[in-house]
């Protein structure tokens, strides 16, 4: 079983390397401005926030190494099972919003995804996972529909 610590630090080095290696395949492409951005501009952004975020990751889990016991009683290491409910739920979710997208529209396919995903979380109840669908659906349609012009209909047939 690998430590607590040593996993944040190999945790940080995969988060730096997928970033690095999405913002040199994103600087490949025209990158723009920020008034016009070219196809490049996001994943080169986004690969340089994750690149960040790994190294600060593996930061924190080297300076508070610093600050651990020597010696870990392995009999209260905390070893667990997988959350395969999480898991399950989350991989549903975004495939519920591949096929709701095409076939419903925007603000289903998102209600739908979050709703699925909320059920993922063991204390989640009907109503706090359809407000949470509700507010993320309001905010998913102003941002995608209105700001960003995506190019799928709030409700397929409208």
């Amino acid at each position: 079983m690998i430590s607590e610590k040593r996993r944040d630090l190999y945790a940080g080095g995969l988060v730096f390397l997928i970033g690095s290696g999405a913002a040199i395949i994103g600087s490949k492409y025209t990158i723009g401005s920020l008034t016009k951005m070219g196809p490049g501009f996001f994943p080169a952004a986004l690969g340089v926030v994750l690149a960040i975020m790994g190294v600060l990751i593996a930061l924190t889990s080297i300076l508070n190494s610093s600050n651990a016991p020597a010696a870990v009683d392995p009999h209260h290491s905390m070893q667990t099972e997988p959350d395969w409910r999480g898991w399950g739920c989350i991989i549903g979710s975004v495939l519920t919003f591949i096929f709701s997208a095409d076939f419903l529209g925007l603000v289903p396919a998102i209600f739908l995804c979050v709703f699925v995903a909320c059920w993922g979380d063991k204390t989640a109840n009907l109503k706090s996972s359809t407000l949470l669908a509700t507010g993320i659906t309001i905010f998913g349609v102003l941002l995608f529909y209105y700001v960003l012009r995506v190019q799928i209909p709030i409700i397929r047939g409208l």
